[in-house]
């Protein structure tokens, strides 16, 4: 005789409570207990963090010997890499914690995984634009394109903004030639403008230019000084494809020669640059001409959102460590046991939803009645 029981058509409320618990639970474990895993490329990017590192040590102990202050409140990390507010040779404003921010050699781990990521191979030639305003950045992309053995034909500006390499007497294009004569980099700039307004000074004082112009002729480096910023930008294209077209190129900071007018600059996110924006005004740069060409640009600017993304550390009066960040490990989910927890909770749901199991555990049991004779189920 086939035995009849009876089910109720829902589960019970402690059923589903049970459920509930037992998913949460599970979803916890599984935040809890994620893999820390290597990013591509961790030992190239710990190398490159650790040239720019010895870079920046080498630069900090050079600027003591000569004998420059460091100003604590403004550089509280006391790199030598953070000038004055204001100086004959200050081009633009700048944002001090942005400054402070750059003062981290990871930065170099950052321009790794971007040139991987465009494929970059051993031996290529990357056109980079540096700006004064913020050499501790310059210091970083020298690092990762040494680090890859990339080829790179740089042309830096001589000014600064607010609390960059605007110390007249330990210019960005002294800090590399330091740097290249000391052997830690094996490459320098080949040319050099003013930089600044129009990419010829114009915000600055006559003596100021005049002791920019100085300086770049000292340092042996090609000047770049025509009568338009037009000029100026066909003069650096020129040096750029001389021997041929470069597989990218890299700007670092907001020169008006490298990136063009602001109203161009706003639409310029940072990170790898594919595609020429859709521009509200076009202007006439270095970027443009590279975008319209097809050669994609890795733009470093907004170097706080760069920071952020990356994993790097916003707190510039802590001095960051070589590998600290989630540009070199990140926490990842461990997919079996993401798995194993998603079955338990099916199986789970199953056993309540599909069968008498969970009802037979859950069904309460009088003790003030004695059980009566069963009745005929139809």
């Amino acid at each position: 005789m086939k035995k009849i029981y009876w089910r109720p058509q829902g589960m019970s409320v402690t059923a589903l409570v049970l459920i509930c618990v037992f998913s949460v639970a599970g979803l916890l474990t599984v935040e809890i207990f994620q893999r820390k895993m290597k990013q591509p490329y961790y030992q190239e990017k710990v190398e490159a963090a650790r040239l720019a590192s010895e870079a920046m040590d080498f630069l900090k102990r050079e600027k003591l010997r000569r004998g420059i202050i460091i100003d604590k409140d403004i550089d509280p990390l006391q790199s030598g890499l953070i000038g004055p507010r204001m100086t004959p040779v200050t081009s633009d404003s700048g944002n001090i914690e942005a400054k402070q921010i750059s003062i981290n050699p990871n930065f170099a781990a950052v321009l790794v995984e971007l040139l991987k990521k465009l494929k970059v191979q051993e031996g290529d030639k990357v056109a980079v634009g540096y700006t004064g305003s913020f050499p501790a950045i310059n210091i970083s992309v020298s690092a990762a394109i040494q680090t890859l053995k990339l080829k790179p034909v740089i042309i830096s500006t001589a000014s600064s903004s607010q609390w960059g390499a605007n110390d007249p007497d330990f210019l960005w294009i002294y800090m590399e030639r330091l740097l290249y004569e000391k052997k830690i980099f094996t490459s320098r700039s080949v040319a050099a403008s003013i930089g600044g307004k129009s990419d010829q000074g114009k915000e600055m004082t006559p003596e100021g230019i005049k002791f920019l112009t100085k300086a770049i002729e000292k340092n042996d480096l090609l000047p770049i000084r025509h009568a338009t910023i037009q000029e100026n930008v066909e003069h650096r294209m020129q040096i750029y494809y001389k021997d041929g077209a470069p597989k990218l190129f890299i700007n670092v900071g907001g020169g008006s020669a490298s990136v063009g007018k602001k109203l161009y600059r706003k639409q310029l996110k940072p990170g790898i640059i594919l595609s020429e924006p859709q521009a509200v005004e076009k202007t006439n740069s270095v970027m443009q001409k590279f975008l319209e060409e097809g050669i994609p640009v890795i733009h470093i600017e907004n170097v706080k959102d760069i920071a952020r993304h990356y994993g790097l550390n916003l707190h510039p009066l802590t001095s960051p460590s070589i590998g600290d960040g989630k540009i070199y490990i990140r926490k990842e989910y461990d997919p079996v046991l993401a798995g194993i927890i998603l079955a338990g909770i099916i199986l789970t749901i199953y056993i309540f939803a599909k069968t008498d199991l969970g009802f037979r555990i859950f069904q309460p049991t009088s003790h003030k009645e004695e059980p009566g004779p069963p009745e005929p189920m139809v």
